[in-house]
């Protein structure tokens, strides 16, 4: 059985990373005095610029799956011959070896 890409649950587990990360700053910079407050308003910084970017990815793909899944449905056949080659190009590759 071949793995299942999902996107959603790739961005929503790097969502829970990016949260941990914030707990586990948030976390320190109560128990370490040796990070100073500049330090961790970068990291911050960081942390938050990193979730912008997460959103706009996230919001990127499912534009593009809404549109693949809107070509497929209008193109069903020709989907299913593109589908079609690409598992035959990959038997024939997978049948060299």
């Amino acid at each position: 059985m071949s793995p299942h890409f999902d996107a959603g649950k790739l961005a929503e587990d790097i969502k829970t990373l990016v949260k941990d990360a914030e707990a586990l700053l948030r976390a320190s910079a109560e128990n370490a005095e040796d990070l100073t407050d500049e330090a961790r308003e970068r990291a911050e910084r960081s942390l938050h610029a990193l979730r912008r970017q997460l959103n706009d990815i996230e919001h990127d793909l499912k534009g593009r799956a809404e549109l693949l899944d809107g070509y497929v449905r209008d193109n069903p056949w020709t989907a299913v011959a593109v589908a079609g080659g690409v598992a035959l190009l990959v038997g024939l590759l997978m049948g060299r070896r």
